[in-house]
C-alpha cells in the first residue's frame, strides 16, 4: 500500500468515526433539553454502545499499520500542512486508546450517563449520599483509565492532557498559585472601596419571551449563525457541534435573572461561533478540530467578558435592552455597567462575576488533583469544598447544590477539564490585547455594532487554523508569547481599578 493509499484510508476511517460521535453528540443534546424523564435509562445503554463502537473502530489495528505507513513520508515534511497534523494527531489518539481497555470505555460511558441522570434527580434537594456513590464509581474508573494510559508518576495528568494536550499539572500550577495570589488582592481591595454597585437592578422583572428574542438579536449580532445552529432552554447551558453546519447552544432563563440568560448566551455564542468558523473542509479530522478546550473556552470567555461588559459594546445595545424590557427605563448607562461588572464573592461559578471565576475554578481544580493524587476520598469533598471556598472566596456553602453539587462535570467524567476554563480566560485576554493592537479601537467599534473587524481578526488568527497548532503553539503564533496571566491581570487591574476607583 503506498502512503497516499494509507493516507486516504486513515482520513475516511477518521470521517467515519467522527460522524459517529455526531450521533453521540445528538443523543446527548437531546437528553439535555427534550428526553422525557423515563427515557434515561434507554439513553443510556445507546450511548454506551455507540461508545464501544467508536473505542473499537479507533483501535482498530489497522490504524496503527496505516500511520506506521505515512510516518516519516513526505507527507509529514511540512509539520503545518494539513496531512502532517492529521497525522500527528491521530497518531496521539491511537495511542491513548489503545491503552483503554474496552471494558473501561464502555463502562465509563455507561456511569457517567447514569450519573449525570441522578446528579439532575438529587441535586435540587441537596442529597449528596443518593449521588456520592454514583460518582465515586466515576472516580474510580477516571483511576482506571488514567493507570492505564501512563505517561507519568501524575495520573491527572493523562486525563488533563485529554481537554489540554501538552499541558501538565506541573506546568499549570505555578501558574494559577501566581494567578490566586493577585485575584486574592484584588478581591480584598475592592471590598475595600466605596463603590458600591446597584446590583439590585439586576432583579427586576424580566419577562421570557422578551429575553429570548433579546438574546439571540445578541448572539447574531457578534456573528453566531442560526442557519447553522440554534438556541434551545437547558439546566446547564453548553454548545454542542453536531457537524459541520450544525452548532447548537443552550441557554437558561429566569425572569429575575436577566444578565444571566444575557452572559449564558454569549458565552456559549462564543463557542458556538468558533465551531462554525472552522473550516468545514477539514470536518471529520484534527485539521478541522478544535486543538484544546482552553482555547475553546477563551472565545466563550472573550465575548462574554471582554466584548460583553465593555461600555462600548452597550453603548450600542443598551438602547435596545431598555426597549426590550422597560423595567431599566430609568437606569443610565453607567448603573447598569457597574451592575453587570460588579465584583462580589458568590458560591455560584456559574452565576460568578470575572473576578471571582477562576477561584472558583482553582477550588474545583485542587479538589480533583487532591482525589487523583490520593490525598481525598469522594466522601471527603462536601467538607473539602467548604473550607476551600471560605479561604480563597470568604463564603461557605449551606447545602450541597450550592456547593458540591452544583457543577455537572465530575458527574460527565470531565475530570481534568476545569482548568481550561482559567487557561480560557488567560488566553482570552491575551487575545484581545493582540488583536487591539492589530485591529484599532475596538472599543470605538463596538460602540458603532461593529464586531466584524474582531471576528475576522479571529478567524484568521484562530479559527481558521483548527487543529493545525498545539494550545500553546497556537498561543505563541497569534501572540508571540507563551501562556502566562500577565495579560488578564493587566486587564482587571485597569478594568477594576477604574469601576472601583482603586
Amino acid at each position: 500500500m503506498t502512503p497516499q493509499d494509507a493516507y486516504d484510508w486513515l482520513l475516511q476511517n477518521s470521517r467515519e468515526i467522527s460522524t459517529f460521535a455526531s450521533m453521540g453528540s445528538a443523543m446527548a443534546w437531546d437528553q439535555r433539553t427534550y428526553l422525557p424523564p423515563q427515557g434515561h435509562a434507554h439513553r443510556a445503554e445507546q450511548l454506551a454502545l455507540l461508545t464501544r463502537l467508536i473505542h473499537e473502530r479507533s483501535t482498530d489495528p489497522l490504524i496503527g499499520e496505516r500511520l506506521a505507513d505515512v510516518e516519516g513520508t513526505e507527507m509529514t515534511a511540512d509539520p503545518t500542512s494539513a496531512a502532517a497534523v492529521n497525522i500527528r494527531d491521530w497518531r496521539r489518539a491511537y495511542d491513548r486508546d489503545t491503552k483503554v481497555p474496552k471494558r473501561i470505555a464502555e463502562e465509563l460511558a455507561r456511569a457517567t450517563s447514569r450519573c449525570e441522570t441522578v446528579w439532575e434527580r438529587t441535586r435540587p434537594t441537596s442529597d449528596w449520599h443518593a449521588f456520592a456513590p454514583e460518582l465515586a464509581k466515576v472516580f474510580q474508573l477516571l483511576d482506571e483509565k488514567a493507570q492505564a494510559i501512563g505517561g507519568g508518576d501524575e495520573a491527572y495528568d493523562a486525563l488533563l492532557d485529554e481537554y489540554e494536550p501538552g499541558q501538565t499539572a506541573a506546568s499549570i500550577e505555578p501558574i494559577f498559585s501566581k494567578l490566586r495570589a493577585f485575584l486574592v488582592q484584588l478581591v480584598d481591595a475592592i471590598k475595600g472601596s466605596a463603590v458600591r454597585p446597584k446590583t439590585e437592578i439586576l432583579s427586576q422583572r424580566c419577562l421570557i419571551d422578551a429575553q429570548k428574542g433579546f438574546v439571540r438579536e445578541l448572539a447574531q449580532a457578534i456573528g453566531y449563525d442560526l442557519d447553522a445552529g440554534r438556541i434551545d432552554t437547558t439546566a446547564h447551558p453548553f454548545t454542542i457541534g453536531m457537524g459541520p453546519r450544525d452548532v447548537r447552544i443552550t441557554t437558561r432563563y429566569a425572569e429575575d435573572r436577566v444578565a444571566s440568560a444575557v452572559f449564558g448566551t454569549l458565552h456559549e455564542a462564543g463557542h458556538g461561533i468558533y465551531e462554525q468558523g472552522l473550516p468545514t473542509e477539514h470536518w471529520g479530522t484534527p485539521r478541522g478540530s478544535v486543538p484544546s478546550y482552553g482555547i475553546h473556552e477563551s472565545q466563550s470567555r472573550l465575548w462574554e467578558n471582554l466584548v460583553g461588559r465593555s461600555f462600548g459594546f452597550w453603548r450600542y445595545f443598551f438602547p435596545k435592552f431598555q426597549a426590550a424590557f422597560s423595567a431599566f427605563d430609568d437606569v443610565s448607562l453607567s448603573t447598569f455597567v457597574g451592575a453587570v461588572n460588579a465584583v462580589r464573592p458568590s458560591l455560584n461559578r456559574v452565576q460568578a462575576d470575572e473576578v471571582t471565576y477562576n477561584l472558583h475554578i482553582l477550588v474545583r481544580f485542587e479538589l480533583e488533583l487532591a482525589i487523583m493524587r490520593g490525598n481525598l476520598t469522594v466522601a471527603d469533598l462536601p467538607d473539602a469544598w467548604r473550607e476551600t471556598m471560605k479561604t480563597y472566596l470568604g463564603v461557605e456553602p449551606l447545602d450541597m447544590v450550592n456547593g458540591v453539587m452544583q457543577d455537572v462535570h465530575w458527574s460527565a467524567g470531565l475530570v481534568g477539564y476545569f482548568p481550561t476554563y482559567t487557561l480560557g480566560n488567560l488566553y482570552a485576554a491575551a487575545l484581545f490585547s493582540q488583536a487591539k493592537q492589530a485591529v484599532g479601537d475596538l472599543e470605538g467599534q463596538f460602540e458603532k455594532g461593529e464586531f466584524q473587524p474582531l471576528l475576522e481578526w479571529l478567524r484568521h488568527h484562530i479559527h481558521g487554523l483548527g487543529g493545525t497548532y498545539r494550545p500553546v503553539d497556537l498561543m505563541r503564533h497569534a501572540t508571540g508569547s507563551d501562556p502566562d496571566p500577565g495579560h488578564f491581570m493587566h486587564y482587571c487591574e485597569t478594568k477594576y481599578g477604574e469601576l472601583y476607583r482603586l
